[in-house]
């Protein structure tokens, strides 16, 4: 080979070598401020605390520890109805959303655990950490399809008369058509006999506002005022315990959350889990300790339950948490075990 030849051709490798550092070089810049952008879905009205404050303020805190490498915004309108927000992130139609636990059922029994008859408190910010960690101990892998975020209980749901009679007996709320939440109460208010119409809670005033039924069961005192009940609303029975609390899990699509960095996953779980839960929680008392504040000038009556009463529904209720131990331990969950963690939990 002729020297002009093989310096020809050596200056050709250069120039090539050259070109593919550059575009190495241009490139890693692009890959360490990679950014992921998180559709955030929420099922509630879009004033409602849950998207206007509780889940923005979280997102805020995702970016704070991310050095904004993940953000993310949220949909002016639910991308699905509440029944179907698990399936809405396995589809890829959000990355993240709030899924009410008992909707399905059918899909986990682990967060059930917080959703037992006349097993919480009145405080959903103790009740979301207690859920946290149990779910921990008990039931960590129950999500399969979906990365778990977070799981939160709300302020526990009561018993309403829409008439001028109090609801204050079995036989009471016997004979009454109630609108009930779908999952426990709605089985346990059929099982003592009354008429049952059951629909999510964002679809209640639909039902309790046109006269449908004549007393609810399960809507939080904040519940009533989002929903605008309280008009439709004359008296509320107390119980010594809570009746029930529902339970909600928060998830991110799996695809989503596997293009996160392993260091900003860590970032975004110290965030959330418990500390997510706890804000949720958190603000849910807020909600409820601002709408019971208001029940005597809406003329709302508050009547505490007969010890009676409240002792016949605790054995009418039996039903509930022994099926759900059932179907616990038939999903390989301790239901015994997880169930006697979660109240100890709140008696701490």
């Amino acid at each position: 080979m002729s020297c002009s030849h093989l310096e020809e051709t050596m200056k050709t490798k250069r120039i090539a070598m050259g070109t593919a550092v550059a575009v190495t070089l241009a490139l890693i810049p692009v890959a360490a401020h990679a950014k992921t952008r998180l559709v955030v879905n929420c099922f509630w009205p879009a004033k409602h605390f849950a998207c206007s404050e509780v889940l923005p303020g979280w997102l805020d805190e995702i970016e704070r520890v991310t050095d904004g490498r993940v953000t993310g915004i949220i949909p002016p309108k639910s991308v699905a109805p509440p029944p179907e927000q698990l399936a809405s992130v396995e589809k890829g139609l959000a990355d993240v959303a709030v899924q009410f636990n008992g909707l399905i059922q059918n899909r986990v029994k682990g967060p059930l655990v917080a959703m037992q008859p006349f097993t919480g408190i009145h405080d959903a910010e103790k009740m979301s950490r207690a859920l946290w960690a149990t779910n921990r101990e008990y039931f960590p892998d129950e999500f399969d399809t979906v990365h778990l975020l977070s799981q939160f209980v709300i302020s526990p749901g009561e018993l309403f008369s829409q008439t001028d009679t109090p609801i204050n007996s079995i036989d009471e709320l016997a004979g009454r058509k109630i609108w009930a939440l779908p999952g426990p109460l709605a089985a346990i208010s059929k099982k003592i006999g009354a008429g049952v119409v059951s629909t999510p809670a964002v679809k209640s005033n639909e039902i309790i506002s046109r006269g449908v039924v004549d007393g609810h069961l399960g809507l939080d005192p904040q519940a009533l005022r989002t929903f605008q009940l309280m008009p439709y609303t004359k008296s509320t029975t107390k119980f010594s315990k809570a009746v029930y609390s529902t339970s909600f899990s928060v998830f991110v699509n799996k695809d989503t959350w596997a293009e996160i960095s392993p260091e900003d996953q860590e970032a975004i779980m110290s965030v959330s889990a418990d500390v997510l839960g706890a804000a949720f929680g958190a603000r849910w008392n807020k909600a409820a300790a601002g709408a019971e504040a208001s029940y005597g000038e809406a003329g709302l009556e508050v009547v505490d339950a007969d010890p009676g009463f409240e002792a016949a529904l605790v054995e009418s209720s039996a039903f509930v948490t022994e099926g759900w131990l059932k179907a616990a331990g038939e999903a390989g969950i301790d239901g015994t075990a997880a169930l006697a963690f979660y109240k100890a939990q709140l008696a701490e």
